[in-house]
Formats: structure tokens, C-alpha cells, sequence
């Protein structure tokens, strides 16, 4: 007993910093670490703005950001006519919202087209609807693509028409996605499985 108290005497700096580090991995070991976890997607969280928007929904009708309010949203730009990304993508959402279960309702995708001469809105609508009830189709004037494009720093060019009238629209590939008040938080990337995007989205909508 002697010799204990002789040690902890002696040694009390180290005896401190012990204790101190049992308290803290007690309180890591109770479930609720106070250091925030890694996302597996990109974290954007106060480097873009929130959501906002004018354009018309597939149904016709005007909508805005706040019609979206309470739900988390993943915004992707594309074009009906995509021959790979766009429909690669989308389908890589659905498998991921599909891994959600019943949850999986309370996020919408909003799908808005920048080739608005020929993605009229019953054109996204039967587009959309293919992917799951998840997903909304949108497009607007090119004002309102440019404006809300530049927002979101999204790069997208028209080419150049064949003899048919055909022609390609170049896009970004990024999917933004907001949570429940509208805030940017994070992003996707063309290489980011369906699994790793359920993972985030969940971990979303239990904030």
C-alpha cells in the first residue's frame, strides 16, 4: 500500500492525464461522440448557397424552393436526349432511395433539364417517371437555367446540330444535395456508389 501511494506521489502529471483520458473515452464510448463523423460524399456545408429556384414542374405548373421545404432534395442537371450519364445517374439515385425503404419518400429528385426546346414538361414527366416516384422532372425559360446554373457554378453547353437537328447538350455530372431547410450540404460524384449515397442520406434525414 505504501509503495502505491509512494507511485502516485511521485508520478501525479501522469496519473492526471490517465484519468483524463478515461473520461474522455468514457464519454466517446457512450454512443454520442462529440466529434462530428466524416460524410462519405463530398461536404459542401457553407460553401454554396441554399436552394433556391423558379422553373416549371413536369405537371405545368410554377414552383419554387419553397415547395420543397421539410423534404432533403438532390439537385442534378441533365437532358432527356443524355445517351449514358444522365440516365446512369438517376438510376444510381433510385437504387440508392430504393435502399431507404418507406423513408425514401421524403426526398425528391429534382431532375432539371437545360434543353428545354425539347424537354417539354410531358416529356420529363414520362422521363422521370420511369426512375421511381421519387424523382421530378423540371425545366424553365433559359434566363432562369442561366441564373440558377450560375448559382451552383454548373457548366453546360448545347452543340452543335447535325444535318437531322440533332445535338448534344454538355453538362456537369454533380448531384447537390440539401437538407431539410433548403441548405447545400453535400455532393455526388459519378463515382459514388448507390450504397455510399444511401449511407449519407440516411444519416440526413434522422437530423
Amino acid at each position: 500500500m505504501n509503495r502505491v501511494l509512494s507511485f502516485l506521489s511521485r508520478n501525479r502529471g501522469l496519473v492526471l492525464v490517465c484519468a483524463g483520458l478515461l473520461v474522455i473515452l468514457t464519454i466517446t464510448g457512450c454512443g454520442h461522440s462529440s466529434i462530428s463523423q466524416p460524410w462519405n460524399l463530398l461536404n459542401i456545408t457553407g460553401h454554396m448557397p441554399p436552394l433556391q429556384f423558379t422553373l416549371m414542374r413536369d405537371d405545368g405548373q410554377t414552383v419554387t424552393q419553397k415547395d420543397y421545404l421539410g423534404k432533403p432534395v438532390l439537385l442534378y442537371f441533365g437532358y432527356t436526349n443524355c445517351p449514358d450519364v444522365c440516365p446512369t445517374t438517376l438510376a444510381d439515385l433510385a437504387t440508392a432511395l430504393r435502399q431507404l425503404g418507406p423513408v425514401a419518400d421524403q426526398v425528391r429528385v429534382l431532375f432539371v433539364s437545360v434543353d428545354p426546346a425539347r424537354d417539354t414538361p410531358a416529356v420529363l414527366k414520362s422521363y422521370t417517371n420511369a426512375f421511381g416516384p421519387w424523382f421530378v422532372g423540371m425545366t424553365g425559360s433559359q434566363e432562369q437555367l442561366v441564373t440558377l446554373t450560375k448559382r451552383y457554378r454548373v457548366a453546360y453547353r448545347l452543340g452543335k446540330p447535325d444535318a437531322k437537328g440533332e445535338y448534344a447538350v454538355y453538362h456537369s455530372s454533380a448531384v447537390f444535395i440539401f437538407d431539410r431547410q433548403g441548405k447545400a450540404r453535400l455532393l455526388t460524384s459519378l463515382s459514388d456508389k448507390p450504397d455510399v449515397i444511401a449511407t449519407d442520406l440516411k444519416r440526413l434525414l434522422a437530423e
